[in-house]
């Protein structure tokens, strides 16, 4: 019941607050309740990083069932590792890199003799959006073409974005 309200749907779904109630023999009502608190219990140890025994322990009130406590506490940190790797899968972010090739290529073809036996740079990126529920796409592919100005451009601005990473991580 405790790994069944952790995903996101749990806490609005019918089926589980019907079997969490036959199970339990309580109300349904009492059976969404439950189910809403360890939802929200479990995203609290996982948001907060509860990794100890005693760092959950220390979210129940201090009336709260000593055995009963100690038990979800144990279901908590069992369960903790599932959870933080469903949630990292399925959180809603930017496209991941999967994989990256380029090359340098000589435009030996032009309408002007001036740009012929002109170096290019060609990236050429496998990117896999953010997963959405109901599975995940094909990585998609993306190729881009950069001249000499625009890669040192390019390359100019990463190395500032560096620098600001840095002096960030410094602090």
């Amino acid at each position: 019941m405790c790994a069944d309200s952790f995903p996101s749907g749990a806490a609005e779904s019918q089926r589980l607050a019907d079997r969490t109630s036959g199970t339990l023999d309580v109300s349904h009502a009492e059976a969404r309740q439950l189910i809403a608190a360890l939802h929200v219990l479990s995203r609290y140890v996982l948001f907060h990083n509860l990794t100890s025994p005693e760092q959950i322990l220390a979210i129940f009130p201090e009336n709260f069932h000593s055995s009963l406590k100690n038990l979800i506490t144990k279901v908590l940190l069992e369960h903790s590792p599932t959870w933080r790797s469903y949630a990292i899968a399925n959180q809603i972010s930017l496209p991941r890199l999967v994989e990256i090739d380029w090359r340098v290529d000589m435009k030996t073809a032009s309408d002007s003799v001036n740009r012929m036996a002109v170096p290019t740079c060609l990236v050429h990126m496998k990117v896999q959006d953010s997963p959405c529920v109901g599975g995940s796409d094909p990585p998609s592919s993306v190729t881009v073409e950069l001249s000499r100005e625009t890669l040192d451009t390019m390359l100019d601005g990463l190395g500032r974005i560096r620098d600001q990473l840095s002096a960030v991580a410094g602090k």
